[in-house]
């Protein structure tokens, strides 16, 4: 199996590195992966920040707030 064929089947997700790093950019908190939804959430800031094209967006204004 190729590289290319390796990457066609990964699913479009986060590099766990990355994941170790980001924080809530309001809260400075940590970040849990929802990879069914491909969020990133902050529970303390009640939001959730997208993922699109396996690029976490990390703008408050881009972000969804949770429900409660």
């Amino acid at each position: 199996m190729t590289d290319a064929t390796k990457d066609a089947r990964r699913p479009s997700g986060v590099d766990p590195k990355l994941l170790e790093i980001l924080v809530c950019p309001l809260t400075k908190a940590t970040l849990t992966y929802d990879a069914e939804r491909q969020e990133l959430i902050s529970k303390p800031a009640q939001l959730a920040y997208p993922i699109r094209d396996g690029i976490p967006i990390m703008l408050p204004d881009e972000a969804r707030p949770l429900e409660s």
